[in-house]
């Protein structure tokens, strides 16, 4: 009788532990999706444009980690452990795609074997891309200057994150509807802004060849000394045939870039003194990383907005 009581007692003592076990284990496949447990996906976003946006539409249900800071140039951008070791914690990777994270194509590739990782360009109409400068069949992956192509990612990655979070679906719509119409006045202001320009004076010089689809949506004519991307290198011809245009068009102005250095512009600037025509800095742009931050410039839509009002200052 004594002994049977000690049996029963220990079983019980038995699935009792095994119970504490199980539960145990519960938790820490919840805390491993959740990342510290508080329930919000994780998600890790390549470019900042990217994690605004997705920051915007998530909000509270979200934590999002950028992996490319400003001034940053996502062409030329290797990720290092720290990155790789971001991108493995998360539950969702989102990159721009068209080969603008060239890279780390197969970074995402071991990724995607494990998790969703989803290009947020993947719902733009093709045939309303712009193709690339370097004779293949790509893409120019600048899309976010065009801000109605940035409403077609937003609402990809609204849907995203409804199918890996079904259960704050409805604050993902309400988020998204709202940062729409903010989309809708920024890209009725930014026509209306470059309209103000003497048509003769719409011309935008940079760096490189970012700003294509701002030039097609807004119109206003776009020349780059590099290509597409930045890992193409300039030579002499491609600074005095610039430099000519410059000179024969009597263009006053052109601008540098955060995430592309100066030196390859101010040489354009400076062949034109030297031919008698006189060229300003029309200041700075944002164009393939945001500004700081905490600042109106580190946000997709006062990045957009900076670089229509220096722009307009600089050729009005």
């Amino acid at each position: 009788m004594f002994y049977s009581k000690v049996k029963r007692f220990t079983i019980g003592l038995l699935i009792f532990a095994l119970a504490l076990f199980a539960a145990g284990c519960s938790n820490n496949k919840e805390t491993a999706m959740n990342g510290d447990g508080d329930g919000r996906l994780k998600i890790t976003a390549t470019i900042g444009m990217i994690t605004d946006v997705t920051k915007n539409i998530g909000g509270e249900h979200v934590e999002v980690t950028g992996l490319m800071k400003t001034g940053v140039d996502p062409h030329l951008y290797k990720a290092s452990q720290g990155d790789i070791k971001k991108l493995d914690d998360a539950e969702l990777i989102l990159y721009n795609g068209l080969h603008l994270e060239g890279k780390m194509g197969e970074i995402f590739e071991k990724m995607e074997k494990n998790k969703p990782v989803i290009a947020v360009t993947r719902d733009i109409d093709e045939s309303t891309l712009r193709s690339a400068d370097d004779g293949t069949t790509g893409h120019d992956p600048h899309v976010w200057f065009n801000v109605q192509h940035w409403m077609t990612v937003t609402e990809t990655i609204r849907d995203v994150l409804i199918e890996q979070d079904p259960d704050h679906a409805d604050t993902y719509k309400a988020n998204a509807e709202k940062y729409m119409v903010e989309l809708e006045e920024l890209d009725a202001y930014a026509k209306e802004q470059i309209a103000s320009i003497p048509e003769e004076g719409r011309v935008l010089v940079t760096a490189h060849d970012a700003f294509g689809y701002f030039g097609d949506a807004y119109g206003i004519k776009v020349m780059g000394l590099q290509g597409l991307s930045t890992a193409s290198e300039y030579g002499s011809k491609d600074v005095s045939t610039l430099r000519d245009y410059l000179v024969d068009n009597k263009i006053k102005a052109v601008f540098v870039e955060s995430s592309v250095p100066k030196k390859a512009i101010e040489a354009v600037v400076e062949g034109a003194k030297e031919k008698g025509h006189e060229v300003n800095i029309g200041g700075e742009l944002f164009s393939d990383a945001m500004g700081e931050e905490g600042t109106e410039e580190g946000t997709y839509i006062g990045m957009v907005r900076h670089n229509v009002d220096t722009i307009v200052s600089a050729l009005k």
